[in-house]
């Protein structure tokens, strides 16, 4: 018997969310039907609700750690070469 813990759940989790929210947005960006179109974003914005709720979960039991926060020097520079 496997025995699989909750940090490998949640982040086995937190991936697949993300992969299926990369496959909604291609998706949406190639139908054209506005009532599928509508249907295919909303179900989107649940999945990214449900996601953003485990990250917190993850982030809260140290599941997760996030990136340090960058200072206005650094922001700057990324906005200006993205901008060029």
């Amino acid at each position: 018997m496997i025995k699989v813990d909750e940090k490998t759940m949640i982040n086995d989790i937190l991936e697949n969310v993300k992969n299926e929210l990369t496959t909604y947005q291609q998706v949406i960006s190639e139908t054209k039907n506005m009532q599928l179109r509508n249907t295919i974003q909303q179900i989107r914005n649940t999945a990214e609700s449900f996601q953003y709720e485990l990250f917190k979960i993850a982030e809260t039991k140290g599941y997760y750690k996030t990136a340090e926060s960058a200072d206005q020097k650094q922001i700057e520079k990324v906005k200006t070469e993205l901008e060029q």
